[in-house]
This record gives C-alpha cells, sequence and structure tokens, in this order.
C-alpha cells in the first residue's frame, strides 16, 4: 500500500505538522479517518493525560472502527482515536457545555495528538482509556509542540483543530 499523510493543524496559530497513517498498524482506523476528511472543530487541551490537544467531533465512520494499535501511554508525535459516548462526556467536570459541536450526539470522536512525554491515559470518571495509535507525525512535531503548549498556557478559545489529506 502506498503511504498516506494527513496534515493536523491549529487554523488561529496557523500552525501544522504531517502525519504518516499507520496503515498497517491500524488499517480500520486510518481507513475510516481518510474517507471522512476533512475534520475540524474547537480544540481542547488535555486535563488529565497531560501533553495532548484534540477535537470532539460528531461520529462519522459507517461502522465504528475496532480499538487497534492501543495504548495508554501515548508517545510525541502519536495520533490517536478514541471513541465516547454522549453520556461519557456529559459529566459537567469536563467544562464542554451544551454549545460544543459535539453535544447531543450519542457517538462522539476524540481525535487528539500527543506532543510531548509522560503521558497517561486515565480519567477519574472511567479509568484506562486506551486510544487508537492511527498515526504519527514525520514532520513539524516542534512548532505544532510550542503552539500546544501556548494553548495550555494562553487559552484555547476560538482555535480550531484541523485534519486534512496531503
Amino acid at each position: 500500500m502506498t503511504e498516506r499523510f494527513v496534515e493536523v493543524g491549529l487554523a488561529k496559530r496557523a500552525v501544522s505538522c504531517t502525519v504518516k497513517l499507520l496503515d498497517d498498524l491500524a488499517p480500520l482506523t486510518c481507513a475510516a479517518v481518510w474517507d471522512a476528511l476533512p475534520h475540524a472543530g474547537d480544540v481542547y487541551h488535555a486535563k488529565y493525560a497531560r501533553n495532548e490537544i484534540y477535537t470532539l467531533l460528531p461520529a462519522f465512520a459507517e461502522q465504528e472502527p475496532p480499538p487497534e494499535n492501543t495504548t495508554i501511554t501515548p508517545i510525541p508525535g502519536d495520533l490517536c482515536y478514541f471513541s465516547f459516548t454522549d453520556t461519557i462526556l456529559g459529566n459537567p467536570g469536563y467544562g464542554y457545555g451544551e454549545q460544543t459541536g459535539h453535544a447531543g450526539h450519542r457517538k462522539v470522536v476524540d481525535l487528539a495528538l500527543f506532543y510531548g512525554r509522560n503521558n497517561l491515559l486515565i480519567n477519574g470518571d472511567a479509568g484506562w482509556v486506551p486510544g487508537t495509535v492511527w498515526g504519527s507525525v514525520v514532520e513539524g512535531l516542534d512548532v505544532m509542540a510550542e503552539a500546544a503548549h501556548d494553548l495550555w498556557r494562553g487559552g484555547a478559545l476560538g482555535e480550531t483543530f484541523t485534519v486534512r489529506q496531503v
């Protein structure tokens, strides 16, 4: 199979990185995401997992991909896929509110980019949260890490997380 790539970006900050899809390790997830591109949504910075930025989208796959190439300790440059129900993300402690793009959808997809070390996917309400690693950054992680850190310190309001085919 030919190698495939996506660009993950932060629109307002005008930064992006190139991600190689891991078709050999997560073929069903790669196909589901690729076939539905482009994606864009509000960006969030992780509260629990540490060095992660992500967007929450209404489910987009015809059939939800099963867990593949899972981890609970993502490394810098991992692009992960998570699937949640609306009730899991409905806890007010998460702070999403009713105005978010994923509100009111029974299934929600979390596309996440990990930009630093020492991440642990555990949630105080649900326990371990394994994610499917479906891509790996091959270029631009340094600028994305700097922008992601700025999201943490300066705020994410008004910023958009984008994923598109390259």
